[in-house]
């Protein structure tokens, strides 16, 4: 899945204002917007630059499928084909927008916003990852995120059965009443086939609250790759399968903001994204349209990504307000250590942070609860 705007990165490198990518980029419905109804039509336009790529995800189930479009003669606007079926929005669904746009000067700008559709008022409905079909990495945990506060927490966990070949016990952990993560004791091993079985139709899970979910879906479990970042020696050491890949030069967070200790899990890819320390808590001290490589380790915007603004600071200096940078260049390379990475990495891929100044990255920020032990785990689960 796509993201929404990030925040991390090394401070203000801009010699004027330049235009935000969202004065850039205009999309419609606007970001983060729930209960969105099906008549609505998603509108993407850039009145003042050329639109270089438009990609729009529809997530049902965690079946994922793209909203096919066009762009306009002129490049300055985006519309969905309505004579296919995706074109029209459906209830109950996840959408995301991706937008890569580029100005007269060559200046890319690139824009990602999500919103869901409304959900009638006595159903409620779980939106989960991994996607269906898909191969991760062997730290993968699958989330489940709901619309509405489950009261009848064990009734919903019941309803929800992941196994796998060869088989491991699996357990469920609610953070709160509206998310619910399963995990085994330790990683999956590579070559596994992971199956959810989703009977939540008809389950209460508060009162006049029922589930409309009837649905079995699978992912498949890759090689197993782990990064180990140390922060006090600047170097992020890459092992798949038991062999050491690579260890690469790198900048964490600086002594104000350090990275999070712990282990964190790749959930998202962007080969290219905007960072703004706005959406994360921060001021005006940075705001970078186009950072190349990024990899989402945290949802409160923990990313480990390329870097061509920063200079040397690579093997030697802690740098960032909080990420893990690479050496990278602008609009990106595979020849660059941020490019060898992001080429080699699957979501569901473990990155773990060492020796840095700041506290154990939390359970529930991102798929943090590697950083639980077992018996903590397991005593999150609403049916023991």
């Amino acid at each position: 899945m796509v993201a929404a705007l990030t925040g991390c990165g090394a401070g203000s490198w801009f010699d004027s204002e330049p235009p935000t990518p969202e004065e850039v980029i205009r999309i419609t419905p606007d970001d983060r917007t729930k209960e969105v109804g099906a008549g609505t039509r998603i509108e993407v336009s850039a009145p003042d630059a050329t639109l270089e790529r438009v990609k729009v995800l529809r997530v049902e189930d965690a079946e994922q499928q793209e909203v096919r479009g066009r762009i306009s003669a002129d490049g300055t606007s985006w519309e969905p084909d309505t004579t296919r079926p995706e074109g029209t929005l459906v209830l109950a669904a996840k959408y995301s927008v991706h937008a890569v746009a580029v100005d007269e000067d060559g200046k890319r700008y690139a824009r990602t916003t999500s919103f869901t559709t409304h959900v009638p008022e006595e159903r409620f409905i779980g939106y989960f990852k991994p996607e269906n079909r898909s191969t991760v990495g062997t730290g993968m945990i699958v989330s489940f995120s709901f619309n509405r506060a489950i009261e009848n927490r064990a009734a919903v966990e019941r309803a929800i059965r992941v196994s796998s070949r060869p088989a491991v016990p699996v357990v469920g952990h609610w953070f709160g009443k509206e998310r619910l993560d399963f995990r085994p004791r330790t990683y999956w091993k590579p070559g596994t086939r992971v199956t959810t079985d989703i009977r939540l139709r008809d389950v209460q899970a508060a009162p006049d609250v029922y589930g409309i979910q009837n649905k079995s879906v699978s992912f498949t479990v890759g090689r197993h790759q782990t990064s180990l970042v140390d922060a006090e020696d600047h170097t992020m050491t890459v092992t798949r399968d038991g062999e050491v890949l690579s260890s690469v030069p790198i900048s964490a967070g600086d002594a104000k903001n350090p990275t999070y200790n712990g282990k964190m899990v790749v959930t998202e890819m962007h080969d290219v994204t905007r960072m703004n320390g706005r959406t994360v808590g921060f001021g005006g001290e940075y705001d970078i349209a186009d950072v190349p490589h990024a990899v989402r380790l945290t949802s409160s915007g923990t990313f480990l990504h390329g870097n061509y603004w920063s200079g040397g600071v690579f093997g030697s200096t802690n740098a960032s307000h909080g990420c893990i940078g690479l050496r990278d260049v602008k609009g990106g390379s595979g020849d660059t250590p941020a490019g060898w990475f992001f080429d080699r990495t699957l979501v569901g891929d473990v990155v773990e942070v060492v020796n840095s100044t700041d506290r154990n990255v939390a359970a529930d920020n991102g798929l943090g609860g590697w950083n639980m032990g077992w018996e903590q785990w397991t005593a999150g689960s609403a049916l023991r």
